[in-house]
C-alpha cells in the first residue's frame, strides 16, 4: 500500500500555525518561512496510491550534468537534467546557497547547540531531542520526517538532522532544490535501504506529466498536517 510511504510525514499549515499564540513557536516558524522550503513542506496534500507504487517499485536516479535524471522504465516518465528546475518551479525553491549540508560552516554549527539548548549548555549531536528548547524540538521533528526518511528513533539528534535546524535557526541560505534532490535520489537508488517518502510531492510531480495516468487520487490524513491546533501531539512528552 502507497500508505507505508507516508506513514512518518509531515506537512505543515503555515497559515495557520502562525496563528499561534507563542512567541517561540512563531519565531521558529517565521524562520522556517524565510529559509524556502515553505512550498514543499506545505503542498497540496493529494496521494496517487496506485501510482505511487508503481514508481517506487521501478524508479531509478543517475547523474546528469551534476544534475540528475530520474526515470520510471516501465512508463517512460523521465525527468532529465531539468530534474531540480522542476523541482525548485513545483515547489517554489530557492536554487542559491549552499547545496550540501557538509559546506556549513562549523563555528555556525556550534553556535546553533548553544541557541537551541533548553539548559543553555551546547546540546550534544549525538543525543535526544530533549535537550533542546520544544520550538526546536518540533522544528527538529519536521525535519525528521517531512525532510529525512526515517533512519532510527525521531527522538534522536543526527548530524544531519541538525545541520538543517542550523540553517533555519542560523539564517544560512541553501539550495533547497538540490538539496531535496539529493535525498530524493537515495530514496528511489535501487538496492537503498531508506524508506520511501516525499509521497505527497512524488504525486504533485507525477501530475504534471502529460498522457500519464494516475488513476483515483485520496487526501492525505489530516491528521499528519501541522496545524495551531495539532502542535501539542508532536511536541508532547511522547516526542521529547
Amino acid at each position: 500500500m502507497a500508505s507505508s510511504f507516508y506513514i512518518n510525514s509531515q506537512h505543515v499549515d503555515f497559515d495557520s500555525v502562525l496563528a499561534m499564540d507563542d512567541r517561540g513557536m512563531m519565531s521558529m516558524f517565521q524562520g522556517l518561512m524565510a529559509s524556502g522550503p515553505t512550498g514543499f513542506l506545505g503542498c497540496p496534500a493529494v496521494i496517487y496510491e496506485a501510482a505511487l507504487v508503481d514508481f517506487f517499485e521501478n524508479a531509478s536516479v543517475r547523474e546528469v550534468d551534476g544534475l540528475g535524471d530520474l526515470s520510471e522504465i516501465p512508463k517512460d516518465v523521465i525527468f532529465d537534467a531539468r530534474s531540480i528546475v522542476s523541482l525548485s518551479e513545483s515547489f517554489e525553491l530557492p536554487v542559491d546557497g549552499l547545496g550540501d549540508l557538509s559546506e556549513i560552516p562549523k563555528d555556525v554549527i556550534f553556535d546553533a547547540r548553544s541557541i537551541v539548548s533548553l539548559s543553555g549548555e551546547p546540546v550534544s549531536l549525538s543525543g535526544r531531542k530533549s535537550q533542546m528548547k520544544i520550538e526546536f524540538c518540533l522544528l527538529c521533528n519536521i525535519m525528521a520526517k517531512a525532510i529525512f526518511v526515517k533512519a532510527g528513533s525521531f527522538n534522536a539528534i543526527t548530524v544531519d538532522k541538525f545541520s538543517l535546524v542550523t540553517t533555519i535557526v542560523c539564517g544560512i541560505r541553501m539550495n533547497w532544490a538540490r538539496i531535496l534532490f539529493s535525498i530524493f535520489k537515495k530514496m528511489v537508488t535501487p538496492g537503498s535501504k531508506q524508506a520511501k517518502g516525499f509521497a505527497v510531492q512524488i504525486s504533485l510531480l507525477l501530475e504534471n506529466i502529460p498522457n500519464l495516468e494516475l488513476g483515483e487520487s485520496s487526501e492525505f490524513p489530516a491528521s499528519k498536517i501541522l496545524t495551531n491546533k495539532t502542535v501539542h501531539r508532536f511536541v508532547g512528552p511522547e516526542y521529547r
